[in-house]
This record gives structure tokens, sequence and C-alpha cells, in this order.
């Protein structure tokens, strides 16, 4: 069994990768058009590897873009053996990673309510005033 450092090693090195496939656009799918990588997690065995996508839309194109790299599993895992040097390469099980999404809320959030607190901080001087 790999140590962990170089199970993280393989981790970035597989999310490297296949990030920039995308971008180079060597994997001719309409469906995965401004996606991202956000995570690679490979298990202790080297069977599975997990890579968590993210796209600027959100979960509403979710099932497509998971068909989309399901359908290119074959064609990337292929690609990415021949980049990455391991003896066999895992098997790539694709997820959908809500944090970008739940980022934007919580910063969506955080700004309505700094435009909130300059409100709250003028009411309690007026009543100060007032007296």
């Amino acid at each position: 069994m790999p140590s962990k450092l170089r199970l993280q090693r393989i981790n970035d090195r597989i999310r490297e990768e296949l990030s920039e496939m995308l971008v180079k656009n060597e994997i001719h799918d309409p469906r995965l058009a401004g996606i991202s990588i956000t995570d690679v997690t490979v298990d202790r065995e080297l069977a599975y590897a997990d890579i968590f996508v993210s796209a600027v839309e959100g979960s509403a194109r979710s099932k497509e873009i998971l068909a989309g790299m399901e359908s290119a599993s074959g064609f990337i895992r292929r690609m990415l053996a021949e980049r990455v040097d391991l003896r066999t390469f895992p098997r790539l099980r694709f997820r959908w990673d809500p944090t970008p999404e739940r980022a934007d809320r919580i910063e969506q959030i955080l700004y309505s309510l700094r435009q909130e607190k300059p409100a709250a901080d003028e009411k309690p001087s007026e009543k100060n005033e007032e007296e």
C-alpha cells in the first residue's frame, strides 16, 4: 500500500492532468464545457479514483455532465494512464461536488449581512441623538 504522501501526489497528478485535458479540449464532448475538477481521491489499493466535478452553472447540469464524464471514462482513463506512471491505473468514478455552490451561497449570505449591518449601526446612534 502506498503512503499517504504518495497517495496525495497521485491525487494531485491525476487532477492536474485531467484539468489540463479539459482546458486543452482533448475531450471532445460539448456536455463537458465549462466544468472544473475540484478534487480527486484515490483509495489505498489504487483500485478506484473518485473524481469530483463542478460547473459554473451549478447543479442544474450535474446529470448531463456526469453522463458525459461516464461516456468518456474509457478514453479519459487511457489518456491518464499514459501520463501518470502507475503499474495499474485505477477505475474512474465521477461525483458531483456541491462545494462551490455552497461557498457561493455563503458568500451571498455574508454580503447581505454586511449590507444590513450599516443600517443597524445607524439606528442606535439616532436614538442617542434624540435623547
